[in-house]
C-alpha cells in the first residue's frame, strides 16, 4: 500500500510539471467567453508578455485588422480575417488575396508584379504586425533562450518554433525579446526559410519601442529592421510606418476576399 501511495504521488508530482518547451494545441473560440485564457494554456513568461499588451482574451475578441503602410510607390492596404486569417493587400498597381483556401492575384492594369512571390507576402506583414499575439496560434512550442544584450541593457528571450505542417513554413522560427521590467515586448528575431525550404540559423532583427493602444490592445506603430554583425542587431537600417490601423470586434463580409475573374490563381 505504501508502495502504491508512493506512485500515485510521483506521477501527480510529474503530471503537475511544466515542461520548459510546452506545446499549445487549443482551438477554442474565446471571443464570447469572459475566459483569462493566458494563465493556464501557455507559459508563464509568454502570458505576462500577453497580458503587457493588453491580453489575449481581449485580442481574441477582435476579428478584423487593417492597416496602411506608406511606400514610396503608393499606399499599401492590408486587412486581415483575425479567425481564418483570410487576407487582402491592396496596392496602387496590384492586389493579392487568400480566402482561407485559394491565393491570387490580380494586376490593375498591364503592369507586372515583381514583388515578393505572394506565397510569401501575402501574411509576412500582417504576423510582424500583430506580434506577441500570433505567436498563440496553434502548434507552437516555447522554449527559454539566453537574453539579448543591446546597449547595457539585457531582454530575456522565448524562442518559437512550429510543429511538422504548420503554416507554409514551418521550419520558420522566432524569438521574442521583452523588457523584465514590463515585460512588454521589445525585439524580435526571426529566420527566413521560404526560399531555401531548410532551417536556419541566420536571425533578422526587428526592434519595436513605438506602440499605439487600439481597442485596449498595444499594436506597433513603427517596426525598425537592424543590420546584424555576429548574430546581434547592431544599427538601425530601414523602419516602416503603420497608418489608418482598425482593430475591430466587426467581421468583414467574406466576399471581400473572393478572387476576382480577372485575378490569377497562384499555386
Amino acid at each position: 500500500m505504501k508502495f502504491k501511495s508512493l506512485a500515485l504521488i510521483v506521477l501527480l508530482i510529474l503530471s503537475s510539471c511544466k515542461d520548459a518547451n510546452q506545446k499549445v494545441e487549443s482551438s477554442t473560440d474565446y471571443s464570447k467567453e469572459n475566459l483569462d485564457v493566458t494563465t493556464s494554456v501557455y507559459p508563464d513568461n509568454i502570458s505576462k508578455v500577453f497580458e503587457a499588451h493588453g491580453g489575449l482574451d481581449k485580442w481574441k475578441q477582435m476579428q478584423t485588422l487593417k492597416f496602411t503602410m506608406p511606400k514610396e510607390s503608393g499606399d499599401e492596404v492590408t486587412s486581415t480575417d483575425l479567425y481564418n486569417r483570410s487576407s487582402l493587400i491592396e496596392m496602387p498597381e496590384h492586389t493579392i488575396g487568400f480566402d482561407g483556401n485559394e491565393l491570387w492575384l490580380q494586376n490593375k492594369d498591364t503592369i507586372s508584379y515583381k514583388g515578393n512571390p505572394p506565397r510569401f507576402y501575402y501574411n509576412l506583414m500582417f504576423y510582424f504586425y500583430a506580434m506577441p499575439f500570433v505567436l498563440a496560434d496553434d502548434g507552437i512550442v516555447y522554449t527559454d533562450v539566453e537574453p539579448l544584450a543591446f546597449e547595457g541593457q539585457e531582454y530575456p528571450g522565448i524562442k518559437i518554433s512550429y510543429e511538422d505542417g504548420v503554416g507554409e513554413s514551418p521550419d520558420d522560427e522566432y524569438i521574442i525579446y521583452y523588457n523584465k521590467e514590463t515585460n512588454q515586448m521589445e525585439w524580435l528575431a526571426y529566420t527566413v526559410t521560404y526560399f531555401s525550404k531548410e532551417k536556419s540559423k541566420k536571425f533578422s532583427y526587428i526592434k519595436y519601442s513605438d506602440w499605439l493602444t487600439i481597442e485596449g490592445v498595444k499594436l506597433p506603430k513603427t517596426l525598425n529592421w537592424y543590420t546584424v554583425e555576429e548574430g546581434k542587431p547592431v544599427a538601425e537600417r530601414n523602419t516602416r510606418e503603420f497608418t489608418d490601423i482598425v482593430l475591430s470586434k466587426e467581421k468583414l463580409d467574406e466576399t471581400v476576399f473572393k478572387k476576382p475573374d480577372s485575378a490569377e490563381m497562384i499555386e
